[in-house]
């Protein structure tokens, strides 16, 4: 059964969010004005192409629904108001129904995977093994030598298990990931590896939230935001660029402490994560099951 929340209820509610949110936009906004950049956070809004304005923008989620009248501006997207109130129009549900559950699926098998800990952030590293130092894909300077890159990686060694980082490694780094599955990652088995450890597969989870905006509360997209820029930042702290001009300590992964303090920081990570996803598939999921209940 659905809640129902009055117009100052949800009008407090989307006024909130929108506040949450900018605080989180403001400088991206400011920086775009200016014309500088930020490794970090101008990372969330590139790779993840969604505005400022998009994640400023409030929903309640799938099982609740709002009162409405004339008086008050409503305009939702794929929202449908009918006798002063106003809810998710069904339609959108069927409409991504096959990306919805190919979402679910992907999501509730890697939250029962065991957790892998055991990359220490080496993709950036991968990244740049040996290449020129015109090649790298970022335009900040490598804080250690090529050398150390490409020797760090032999010693090491690679065992990514995520398609969106492996697939950037270099020619000379892919052959060397042998991960812990001893399968090379592709988009057509992501489902079979995608592991709630890897630093990558907790930042889509951001990723997974904006695909379906319109069927989840405000919060749990706020919260995988924050989650994803803080699974950035310790991204680049770890990797082989010197960030120290935007305030980033370098987390010396070459070193034992400092694979040890990575690995501190990803499980703190891949716990909230493991939260942040359950939430997720309980939002995605409780709308099918009614669905198919109604159905049968």
């Amino acid at each position: 059964m659905n809640s129902v929340l009055s117009i100052p209820q949800w009008r407090e509610d989307q006024a909130a969010h929108k506040a949450r949110a900018r605080a989180l936009t403001s400088s991206r906004r400011a920086r775009r004005k200016m014309g500088t950049r930020e490794p970090v956070a101008d990372f969330m809004f590139e790779y993840y192409p969604y505005t400022p304005t998009k994640l400023e923008t409030w929903f309640p989620g799938t099982g609740v629904t709002l009162e409405v009248d004339a008086d008050h501006e409503f305009d939702f997207p794929n929202y449908v108001s009918t006798d002063g109130q106003s809810e998710l129009d069904t339609a959108y549900r069927d409409k991504h129904r096959n990306r919805i559950e190919s979402t679910l699926e992907l999501l509730t098998r890697t939250q029962s995977r065991e957790e892998i800990f055991n990359c220490f952030g080496l993709h950036e590293w991968a990244m740049v093994y040996q290449v020129d130092q015109q090649q790298t894909r970022h335009a900040d300077p490598l804080r250690v030598s090529q050398r150390q890159v490409n020797s760090l990686v032999d010693e090491v060694g690679l065992r990514c298990t995520h398609i969106d980082a492996f697939r950037f490694f270099t020619e000379g780094a892919a052959p060397q990931n042998v991960n812990q599955l001893n399968i090379i990652p592709t988009r057509e088995n992501q489902k079979e590896i995608e592991q709630p450890g890897c630093l990558h597969a907790n930042m889509d989870l951001y990723k997974h939230c904006m695909w379906f905006q319109p069927m989840l509360p405000g919060a749990l997209v706020l919260d995988s935001f924050e989650l994803a820029r803080d699974a950035r930042t310790l991204d680049m702290q770890a990797s082989p660029y010197d960030l120290s001009e935007y305030g980033y300590l370098p987390i010396k992964i070459e070193e034992r402490t400092g694979r040890a303090t990575y690995v501190a920081r990803q499980r703190q990570i891949s716990e909230q994560a493991q939260s942040l996803r359950s939430r997720l598939i309980r939002a995605l999921g409780t709308p099918l099951i009614h669905h198919n209940r109604g159905a049968a």
